[in-house]
């Protein structure tokens, strides 16, 4: 089953979470890229920001605001959620902390044979979703596409970017790396105190979706987590990040057996000095220890509300880059992608071109709980590099 096949519905993507920071910049992003022929609307849980967001966006393209419909439903409320779900081919999700926010919209598009995407990068919630809802989405055609922002998706698709310019059928290795700058907004501390506070809980989930996780039949996966060292390659010292992204790169490769038989990913923060290196786990343990004191995370919470951020000046200043290092074969390449702020106006970007690419392109018959890679693969590579986000070849060998 794919999208066409269901009951004609009102709109092609629904932003759910529009009012917030990154939601905001998303609706701005889809209003002026989104083909006229994209019927798009807004949802929360309150009409009058909605309609005032709408009238904002106005004074970008008068006659497409006019036509943005506005959906009203509060996370919570189970018959709203599924309204909303029901109404849509693809939803795409700004409401986060996710673990304590999401699960019924995941649910609703599940049951609804609805596409979803989010921008989630609590690997918590991503186990917890596969396990209560993954096989009713395999059952009704429902793509439920995780991690569409920075977290995860620039990570997944450049190693698939980087794995395509290798030999087929071989051992492959890939290596990533990210140097990043930018600001925090209430939006992305919430769910980061989040996942330092239910490690745990986390821990739990990975456990139980292992014993149920099909794994590839006659080939290996791994992303182990490796060590700090210095990295040739880029010049910097590597640290190894534990995040979300490794692991929706691992699950890439578990699907896709363009990966080859012998697939490993390592995913490392690259720091220019080594006092830097030695200081950034030393901040990590420490923000760790206090996102376990509750007044701790209230207080933090409580001073960068959700819905504000980094205005424009701020935003501009941000950027990123990502680099790859793919071995196997006999051929060594070397991949990058740069950008701009990437928590802010690149997450809109990405968000955005998952979910037009979900809805309007023309895509690898998948359902249940997908990858980017493996959901989109190449669409969404062209989309991005329209976007001004290509991923190029610095050199091979």
């Amino acid at each position: 089953m794919n999208r066409q096949d269901g009951p004609q519905r009102p709109y092609d993507v629904v932003l759910f979470g529009a009012t917030g920071f990154v939601g905001g910049l998303t609706a701005e992003y889809l209003l002026e890229h989104a083909p006229e022929s994209c019927r798009l609307a807004l949802a929360g849980r309150d009409r009058k920001k909605l309609e005032r967001l709408r009238e904002r966006l106005a004074a970008v393209d008068p006659a497409r605001a006019a036509e943005l419909g506005i959906v009203t439903a509060d996370a919570s409320d189970p018959a709203a959620v599924r309204a909303l779900a029901e109404s849509a081919h693809v939803v795409a999700s700004t409401v986060g902390p996710y673990i304590r926010y999401g699960e019924e919209l995941v649910a609703a598009c599940a049951e609804a044979g609805t596409d979803y995407t989010d921008l989630t990068g609590e690997p918590e919630f991503v186990d917890l979703m596969f396990l209560r809802h993954g096989a009713r989405a395999r059952e009704t055609g429902a793509r439920i596409v995780h991690a569409c922002g920075f977290d995860s998706l620039p990570h997944d698709l450049g190693a698939y970017f980087t794995v395509r310019r290798l030999p087929e059928g071989v051992p492959l290795t890939v290596d990533g790396f990210v140097q990043a700058m930018g600001l925090v907004s209430g939006g992305t501390l919430a769910p980061s105190l989040t996942i330092l506070a239910r490690r745990n809980q986390a821990a739990a989930a990975a456990r139980e979706r292992r014993r149920h996780e099909p794994r590839p039949a006659g080939r290996r996966v791994a992303a182990p987590l490796g060590a700090p060292r210095f990295s040739k390659e880029t010049g910097t010292w590597a640290l190894p990040l534990p995040t979300l992204d490794p692991v929706v790169v691992r699950r890439s490769a578990e699907a896709l057996e363009r990966y080859g038989p012998d697939f490993r990913y390592r995913h490392y923060a690259s720091v220019k000095t080594l006092p830097m290196a030695l200081a950034g786990p030393v901040a990590v343990g420490a923000a760790a220890a206090l996102a376990q004191v509750p007044p701790v995370r209230s207080w933090l919470t409580a001073r960068y509300e959700p819905g504000r951020g980094p205005d424009a000046r701020w935003r501009e200043r941000g950027w990123f880059r990502l680099r790859f290092v793919g071995e196997g074969g006999g051929r060594r390449v070397f991949t990058e992608l740069t950008g701009g702020d990437p928590g802010y106006g690149e997450t809109a970007k990405m968000f955005a071109e998952a979910s037009l690419c979900l809805a309007l392109d023309d895509l690898p018959v998948t359902a249940g709980q997908v990858t980017p890679a493996v959901a989109m693969g190449d669409a969404l590579l062209q989309r991005l590099a329209a976007a001004d986000l290509a991923y190029r070849v610095r050199h091979a060998r």
